[in-house]
Formats: structure tokens, C-alpha cells, sequence
């Protein structure tokens, strides 16, 4: 991930292709993302203990950061850590990571009780949200994020939760999902409570036609599809949809799926209404995906910011007059959320901003005008929601 630029997941599937136990690829997923959220405290012990600093993408470098987040927060015992990281070193400094690592254990090392943000995106969220965020930030990263779960209006989804919203539950962090009661059965999919809030802004489906562009891998399609819309689901990636597929076949669910890239393709006819969940940074995810962090600079958000630009300008035009637009990114840059819907609503005097009116969702969703901007912060206490932006836009009767 750190030296091709990888997502974690994609990483993953090419590190651990040979794993065939399911927990053995578990524990490498959670020593690789612990180790993300700790890089910065585990490269700050590493070069405490060397006379000369190791090289940043060193092997003995990233062999005691395996080894350190293992036995400094992963409750590995440090005979074990060390070992699972020697032989990744054969014919190379065993000597080396043995030593510095034993001195490390037997000076008695810790971690500081909070994670630092890698020091760009702290330097860049202090100065778009403030202290309090990125401090509010840096401790929702120090834990594994709950799990959320969403499921059909009026139904029952068999498990015990706390409920922050209506057809929400929250579960602890580390839950597995597939023994889960009910997860088989379909009565409920996986889904943070901050993604679950753009599809609610559409209301009630009543039989309405709505596409659900950059649809995978399909939570707010299941939400769609169980409120009553006809949905139209539509995503570049294949595979994602089969993954898609595959959840609506669990759910008992049904859309319509494409595959097609969003700006050369075009539905055959407009429709009631338009979810864009555009592709962006994701750094608003980065309690589950630490990754994010180290791999978006901001060449790669203000590249992401123009294509979503040419995506909700282009999916403008497939709306029916009187319908709804609903814009979001699981992002924390105002490039990619205000700055957007900025830029698409000042030359359209075809749509206006639909404002969120009292009772639509709880008090506790910050929620300004048309729009909502979700922080480190939200449901802090609760153990927090992803960083979202989401914008809402009515498109005007064609004699206005």
C-alpha cells in the first residue's frame, strides 16, 4: 500500500492470495490497518532505537512496524510478534530488527494513548474544520469504528442494537458479520449510519423511478429498492456489481444493474429521481480505512473534484422536472463537497437547492439549508459516523 499506492483492500487480496484460512487473512488485514493508524508512533519508536535512521520503505523498517503493532497493540505476545516477522527477512537485517526490537521490549515501550494524524492531512483538517475536529479526528482513529447495520422500514432485523436512527442499529466495533442472526436470511445489510443518510433524502420510493449512479457495492440500492423505488443501478466496475447482485439475491431485493462509466452513458429515459454517490477521496472512511491517509495528496483531490464536477452536470440532465437530485462523497475536503455543488448550482437556473426540513432526520444530523456536512464529532460519544458531505437539489417545473 505505502510504496505503490494500493487501497488496503486491494493490497490485500494480492499480499494474501495465499492465505487460505480465513482468520490468518483477518489478522494480516488487522496488523496492516493498525499499523496505519500508528505509523507515524511506530516510525517515532523505530528511529529511537537506531544509531542511524532506517530508510522510510527500508525491509527492517516496515518488519518492525509489522512486529511493534503487533506486540504494543494487538496484544501479541512479543515472542510471537517477532517471529511472524524474521522470516520475511531471510538473507537480510535479522540481526538488526532482533536488536532494536528486543530493546524496544525491554525498555518498556508504549504507544501514546492517541494516534497523530499523518502531519499533512492534520495540517489540512485543522485548517478547513478547526481544532476541536481534527483532535476529535485523531481519537475516533485510535479504535476500531462500531458497526452499523441498516434494514427496511417497518421490519424487525432480529438482533439487538442501539438505535440512532430508524432502521439503524449499531453493534459493537470487531463484530463478525456473517454468524450474525438474520444476515442470511437478508434481513439487513451492512451500512454506516452517515451513508444511509443521502438515500433517506429522497423520501418514500411510492413506485418512483430513480437511478442510483456509482452504485456499488449497493447499500443505498438496498435502501432504494426496500423504500418502494424502481431502481436503476449503475456502476463502471463488473465486479462490484456482482458484488451488488449478490447483496440484492441476499435481501431478497431487486434493481436494475449496469455497467457503464457514468460519463458516456445515458438512461433511456429521465427519471423521478437521482442518488450520485460520487467516487472521491474517501477520507472520510478513514476509521475503517486508515489507508486513505497515507495514499490522497492534493493533486488526487482536486483531480477527483473536477470529475464529479462532469459527473453531476451530466446527471442533471436526466432528471424529470419536479425531481430530486441528491449529491454526496464520503469525503472530509471541501473540494470535493461545497466547493462542488457550488460550482454546479451558480450557471443552473434550472435547479434550485431543496432545503431539509424539520422532522426529516433527527436533531442531532448537523444539517445547514439543503445541506449536510458530517465531522469527526457527530455521534462522537457513540462512537462516531463516517465524514460525509450531502447536498440536496429539486429541479424546477419546466415554466419557471
Amino acid at each position: 500500500m505505502l510504496r505503490k499506492g494500493l487501497p488496503l483492500e486491494a493490497a490485500l487480496d494480492i499480499a494474501a492470495r495465499d492465505l487460505t484460512r480465513a482468520d490468518d487473512r483477518g489478522f494480516a488485514h488487522a496488523i496492516a490497518a493498525e499499523a496505519l493508524r500508528r505509523l507515524g508512533d511506530l516510525d517515532a519508536l523505530i528511529d529511537s532505537a537506531t544509531k542511524k535512521r532506517l530508510p522510510d520503505d527500508a525491509k527492517a523498517r516496515f518488519a518492525l512496524r509489522i512486529a511493534l503493532v503487533q506486540a504494543l497493540a494487538l496484544d501479541t505476545p512479543p515472542h510471537a510478534a517477532i517471529a511472524t516477522v524474521l522470516p520475511l527477512l531471510d538473507g537480510g537485517p535479522r540481526r538488526l530488527v532482533h536488536g532494536v526490537f528486543g530493546a524496544l521490549m525491554r525498555g518498556g515501550a508504549t504507544l501514546p494513548e492517541l494516534p497523530g494524524l499523518p502531519p499533512a492531512v492534520d495540517i489540512r483538517w485543522r485548517r478547513n474544520w478547526g481544532d476541536a475536529v481534527a483532535d476529535t479526528a485523531a481519537r475516533l482513529l485510535a479504535v476500531p469504528p462500531p458497526l452499523d447495520i441498516s434494514f427496511p422500514p417497518g421490519t424487525d432485523p432480529g438482533i439487538e442494537g442501539l438505535s440512532l436512527l430508524p432502521g439503524h442499529l449499531r453493534l459493537p466495533s470487531r463484530t463478525a458479520v456473517p454468524g450474525l442472526t438474520g444476515y442470511g436470511e437478508g434481513h439487513w445489510w451492512v451500512q454506516d449510519l452517515a451513508a444511509s443518510l443521502p438515500a433517506r433524502l429522497l423520501g418514500p420510493g411510492e413506485g418512483r423511478t430513480v437511478l442510483d449512479l456509482c452504485a456499488a457495492p449497493g447499500g443505498k440500492t438496498m435502501q432504494l429498492a426496500s423504500a418502494g423505488f424502481q431502481v436503476t443501478a449503475l456502476d463502471a466496475s463488473e465486479s462490484r456489481l456482482a458484488r451488488l447482485s449478490e447483496n440484492l439475491a441476499r435481501t431478497n431485493l431487486s434493481a436494475k444493474l449496469v455497467a457503464a462509466d457514468i460519463l458516456r452513458w445515458s438512461p433511456p429515459d429521465k427519471v423521478d429521481a437521482i442518488l450520485l454517490d460520487a467516487p472521491c477521496s474517501a477520507t472520510g472512511i478513514y476509521r475503517r480505512h486508515p489507508d486513505v491517509l497515507h495514499r490522497v495528496r492534493p493533486r488526487a483531490i482536486a483531480e477527483l473534484a473536477e470529475a464529479q464536477k462532469a459527473m453531476l452536470t451530466r446527471a442533471a440532465g436526466w432528471l424529470k422536472p419536479g425531481g430530486t437530485l441528491v449529491y454526496s462523497v464520503c469525503s472530509l475536503e471541501p473540494e470535493e463537497g461545497e466547493q462542488v455543488v457550488e460550482a454546479f448550482l451558480s450557471p443552473r437556473p434550472d435547479y434550485e437547492a431543496a432545503h431539509i426540513v424539520a422532522g426529516e432526520l433527527p436533531p442531532s444530523i448537523p444539517v445547514e439549508g439543503n445541506r449536510i456536512r458530517m465531522l469527526p464529532g457527530v455521534f462522537a460519544e457513540e462512537g462516531g459516523a463516517d465524514g460525509f458531505f450531502i447536498a440536496r437539489f429539486r429541479r424546477l417545473d419546466g415554466d419557471k
